[in-house]
């Protein structure tokens, strides 16, 4: 049974999400200009997550700090979104997505959007340029499988977080794209990236930023009824984190269980060879109310094995990993810390760390891959 039931918190109430299924007749089309007739999934699928259209603010040109200011306020162990746009690197506290579930940003010149879902632990981040203009995203206050609904301002066609696809209105069956923004530790985030900016807790809002408005979320036996009506597949524990990757052609899940046990997992994805690292000291976002007082759950973080004009192939030795082809190694930020290749970097590829049955609900047909 759920012990805790997860909570939509705004700044001076807590609101309890309803989950009422949204059909054809009692559909939330006053204040929205979408075009309802456009809908590529069942209308009873999306359910109101107890907030209305905005409840939950968006951030949008938002402000940075500096990572010696921010370290003032973020333990060593929460997590943090890292992006890496060329010369360009933000990190995002999850102790502010968690409030605000998503942010409209730039990094150099790319447009984005940093998203993250708490019912489903999906941290992802999607450029905002989009068949010729630059979108703009705002949460809807609705679920579908437990998962943020977002809305472009643009047009306001409805989103599925998890997985980028316009679900109502006019770009329903059009997909955004995805950019890497793997979550580590503060302190792994902190060493990959001195010169990085950080978001600032000057938002505009009033937030207990670095309190966890789910408390025991990811504790449960699964996600909240309300939210979630379909049989979790039982391959894995319903709440068991993976490293998720491949898309609707080739989806596949690594399940930090197995990544724990092995430190690192090769494996190939869409027919190109990808390799999974893992690390400890990554807390939960979803645990404890205080986030810095949560438990560690690490991270996971999926790279292309390319660096220095060749293909590299991975082992453990004296506690470590390192390549087999020049012995080089290499930390779990997927940087070269000794050896030949030092001053290179393995590129991420699109990956999230979802909750198994967010994955699973939205792809099926994943393939687990435990070594």
């Amino acid at each position: 049974m759920n012990r805790l039931l997860p909570i939509l918190a705004l700044a001076t109430a807590v609101i309890v999400a309803s989950g009422v299924p949204l059909d054809a007749q009692n559909f939330p089309t006053s204040g929205w200009s979408t075009d309802f007739s456009r809908h590529s999934v069942p209308f009873e699928e999306i359910v109101s997550g107890g907030v209305p259209k905005d409840g939950i603010p968006a951030l949008t040109n938002p402000s940075f700090v500096t990572i010696r200011e921010a370290d003032r306020w973020i333990d060593d162990r929460e997590p943090v979104a890292l992006i890496r746009v060329g010369e360009f690197v933000k990190i995002y506290p999850l102790q502010i997505l968690i409030w605000h579930e998503i942010v409209n940003d730039q990094i150099g010149d790319l447009p984005v959007s940093v998203t993250f879902c708490p019912l489903c632990n999906t941290t992802i981040a999607f450029d905002r340029r989009h068949e010729g203009r630059t979108l703009e995203f705002g949460v809807t206050g609705n679920l579908r499988h437990s998962d943020m609904v977002m809305y472009d301002r643009q047009t306001e066609t409805w989103w599925q977080q998890a997985t980028g696809e316009g679900i109502v209105g006019e770009l329903t069956g059009t997909t955004l794209t995805q950019v890497p923004a793997p979550v580590v530790s503060w302190a792994q985030a902190r060493v990959d990236a001195p010169d990085g900016v950080v978001l600032s807790r000057e938002t505009g809002y009033d937030r207990e930023y670095g309190r966890n408005p789910y408390r025991g979320y990811d504790t449960q036996d699964g996600p909240y009824p309300g939210f979630f009506s379909k049989r979790p597949d039982p391959r894995l524990d319903v709440m068991e984190r993976v490293v998720a990757m491949g898309g609707e052609d080739d989806p596949v899940a690594v399940p930090f269980s197995a990544l724990r046990e092995r430190r690192f997992i090769e494996l190939e994805v869409n027919g190109e060879d990808v390799v999974v690292f893992w690390s400890p000291g990554t807390r939960s976002a979803l645990d404890n109310r205080n986030m810095d007082k949560s438990r560690d759950v690490g991270s996971g973080v999926a790279f292309r094995p390319e660096a220095g004009g060749r293909s590299l192939t991975f082992e453990l030795h004296q506690g470590g990993i390192r390549d087999r082809e020049t012995g080089t190694s290499w930390d779990s930020m997927g940087r070269a810390a000794t050896g030949p290749l030092v001053g290179e970097r393995l590129e991420p590829i699109e990956h999230a760390n979802h909750f198994w049955f967010a994955w699973a609900v939205f792809r099926p047909d994943t393939r687990i891959v435990r070594q």
